[in-house]
């Protein structure tokens, strides 16, 4: 996991590698996958009146795509373009992070020919931008991590994204703050102004949404598009506990829809069956809204328990890897394969506009069709659903791969990578009306990418804990050594001075070490070096041991050859021991 900077044109054929991939799946489902939803982002631009139901800035691209254009292509080609450069971008950010290079870039190059990366780029939903802009946001935050520092450049970036997430998405300002507050807590510099921008980020489109658009005619969301989720609350309350429900509350209930349609759509998983049917009156619904918002805040009061089970279970895309095959609504919901609007959406279930044949499937290669369409039918197989379309499985994947990462690197920045996850996820768990795979589609882009740099932390922190290992194995201390020779006894030729030498098991600064001589006295009649016969040197003289020309004058020794005792006297810093045996400081190695 080396911090080298990457290759800047590594990313040129990394791009270019995903848009041609992309670019097929765009020819093989021209103009773009569609659901009830991208019906209406268009239907009310056209036929009126404007409202921001979903993303004033999505519908604004739809609608000047089909003026201009008389189609929808341009959008989801554009899609396709902004997906390639965020996943480059992303990968990129990653290697210069630390993050296997290879590895990395393989991953984002084989990325999209999976179904829910391929497909999903090419829908006409606005989730795909703002999983783009989210993508494009983790990309960052793997920048700052990089330098370890938010630096100007990526604080304008971080505000730019934040506020594009607020423009495709109602919730978007909800993902903003969770991941501004995560990061708050990870970086140590330019935390005010990281906050503001946040801050910014967060308040704008609230305040486009309810302040400006109206001045131009674009009305506010429908009450029942606010509260819609509360309103599931209610259904699912009445259909477990009927007996907290007055006759007052059961005959509000009724001027909406018939409470065996509350019933019906008491389930927890979903509120598609109770706000999406004919016989539940949207307008009626907006009428009474607050009414029903004040039964729903006395519920919360009186059995906050059953609330709070309500939204984990309708949540359940954002924590549980696997989806329930038995509950209503419990499977994760992911495309509407229909040929056109009619089909999917029925006659007369949305406003009818000249050119809404727009919303039907005419590929531009029939051959690609014939290998895409299988293909994205295959993932939608059950078996798959867990590893191909649940957001919750990869977020948990995101925090492992960025705490072994940060762990690794010793980088905390590392886990601002995963801010934004975290963001995401917390507020599907909130607020969050079905179990459609694109609510947490972020988490499994991001989520894939880190695949890589979670490998290569594994992998660093084994090898620094073998290494560690190691070096603790030899530290361990040495056991003593043995004298290499017994000390001999006096000679009786021996003068007054020798007969008054001190015991070798104390010795005295007089009586220097000898290594290699073994503290003998010289022989009786023996020659020394100077021509006296008989006549022991004096220590510390020439000739005698540790004085000049003695074997402790270079460090040598007569028998080892060890170093560590040149220029003092004696030969070592320590005291010769038994037998003349250099003691514990001379006999380290």
């Amino acid at each position: 996991m080396a911090t080298a900077k990457p290759k800047p044109w590594v990313a040129i054929p990394t791009f270019l590698i995903i848009q041609a991939v992309l670019a097929c799946w765009w020819a093989a489902f021209y103009p773009g996958l569609f659901s009830r939803d991208s019906v209406l982002y268009l239907s009310h631009t056209v036929v009126g009146p404007w409202v921001s139901d979903h993303s004033v800035l999505y519908d604004a691209l739809l609608s000047l795509s089909f003026t201009k254009t008389g189609d929808l292509g341009a959008v989801t080609f554009a899609q396709t373009t902004a997906m390639a450069a965020a996943l480059t971008y992303l990968a990129q950010s990653l290697k210069a992070l630390g993050a296997p290079r290879l590895p990395t870039t393989l991953v984002a190059m084989l990325m999209p020919l999976a179904p829910p990366v391929g497909a999903f780029s090419v829908t006409l939903w606005k989730d795909v931008p703002f999983t783009i802009c989210a993508i494009a946001v983790a990309g960052v935050c793997a920048r700052i991590a990089a330098r370890r520092a938010v630096t100007v450049p990526t604080l304008v970036g971080l505000g730019l994204l934040f506020t594009a997430l607020g423009l495709f998405r109602a919730n978007g300002f909800l993902v903003v703050g969770v991941a501004v507050l995560a990061l708050l807590v990870i970086v140590t510099t330019m935390r005010v102004r990281l906050l503001l921008a946040g801050t910014f980020a967060a308040a704008l489109p609230l305040v486009l949404t309810n302040v400006v658009f109206p001045q131009f005619g674009i009305m506010a969301p429908a009450k029942t598009y606010v509260y819609h989720t509360a309103f599931g609350d209610i259904a699912v309350a009445y259909r477990d506990r009927p007996e907290l429900f007055t006759e007052q509350d059961k005959a509000l209930m009724a001027t909406v829809a018939p409470l065996t349609r509350w019933w019906d759509g008491g389930t927890c998983y979903t509120i598609n069956p109770l706000i999406w049917r004919r016989d539940f009156s949207w307008p009626q619904a907006d009428a009474h809204a607050s009414e029903l918002l004040d039964l729903w805040k006395r519920l919360l009061i009186s059995e906050p328990r059953m609330i709070v089970d309500t939204r984990l279970c309708r949540g359940a895309i954002a924590w549980r890897p696997v989806q329930d095959e038995f509950a209503v609504g419990g499977m994760t919901y992911r495309f509407s394969l229909r040929p056109n609007a009619d089909t999917y959406v029925g006659p007369n279930k949305v406003p009818d506009f000249p050119g809404r044949w727009v919303f039907s499937l005419r590929p531009q290669s029939w051959e690609l069709n014939q290998v895409a369409d299988p293909w994205l039918t295959g993932a939608l197989a059950p078996q798959y659903d867990w590893v191909l379309w649940r957001g919750a499985l990869w977020a948990y994947v995101s925090y492992l791969a960025v705490a072994l990462g940060a762990l690794a690197l010793r980088n905390r920045y590392v886990l601002g990578v995963a801010a934004v996850v975290a963001g995401q996820q917390l507020t599907v768990l909130a607020n969050i009306s079905a179990q459609d795979f694109r609510y947490m589609a972020t988490p499994i882009f991001v989520g894939v990418l880190l695949v890589p740099l979670l490998l290569g932390g594994v992998g660093r922190l084994v090898v620094v804990s073998v290494r560690g290992a190691g070096r603790a194995l030899r530290r361990k201390p040495a056991e003593p050594r043995l004298p290499l020779t017994q000390p001999a006894a006096p000679s009786p030729a021996s003068d007054g001075a020798s007969a008054a030498a001190p015991e070798p098991d104390a010795p005295s600064a007089d009586v220097p070490s000898a290594r290699g001589h073994a503290g003998r006295s010289p022989e009786p009649g023996a020659v020394d070096e100077s021509g006296a016969p008989g006549q022991p040197s004096e220590p510390g003289g020439p000739g005698h041991p540790g004085g000049p020309g003695g074997p402790g004058d270079s460090g040598g020794s007569g028998d080892s050859g060890r170093s560590g005792d040149s220029g003092r006297p004696g030969g070592s810093s320590g005291s010769a021991g038994p037998g003349g045996a250099v003691g514990p400081e001379g006999d380290r190695e």
